[in-house]
């Protein structure tokens, strides 16, 4: 009966149980067909670790200066803040798009980005058909006076 080495206690994947495995000619774990298919990986560690470096001191700057200016109050206007607060967090999404996810024009050519930005209009047609709906429906609503509640219970049969 096989054993789960894995799930014994005191087994660990180590680097002794990772050189016993199976080589396997698979193409995710092949490097050169990794390579050739993504030649931008290929530019060297030193542009991926300063790029990487950039978005995360980006992201870090776009996270700490909202909470600066909500703890600090620095704006008086509440709607100022709010506005600053989400263009920051639509700069945010940038960064996080483009240095962390990668999307550009240059990757798998262009089809990514072009899937993202189709799934990015449909969720803002979405949230904002549904904000326009609820707003629209609370705005035309006809107002119920406090003695019109009673008059719809009477007319319901309950006393």
């Amino acid at each position: 009966m096989p054993q789960h080495v894995l799930a014994l206690p005191r087994h660990h994947l180590d680097r002794g149980l990772h050189l016993r495995l199976p080589v396997r000619s698979h193409p995710v774990s092949n490097p050169s067909h990794h390579t050739a298919a993504h030649p931008e990986h290929t530019q060297g560690s030193a542009h991926n670790s300063r790029h990487f470096w950039i978005g995360s001191i980006l992201a870090i700057v776009l996270t700490a200066v909202p909470f600066w200016l909500v703890m600090t109050g620095v704006l008086r206007d509440m709607q100022t803040t709010a506005i600053l607060i989400f263009a920051l967090a639509l700069i945010q999404i940038v960064v996080h798009v483009v240095f962390f996810l990668h999307l550009d024009t240059r990757s798998e050519g262009g089809w990514t980005l072009l899937a993202f930005l189709f799934t990015a209009v449909i969720v803002v047609l979405t949230i904002g058909g549904s904000i326009w709906v609820m707003y629209h429906l609370n705005a035309n609503m006809m107002p119920m006076p406090a003695d019109g509640v009673a008059q719809m219970h009477d007319m319901s049969g309950n006393h």
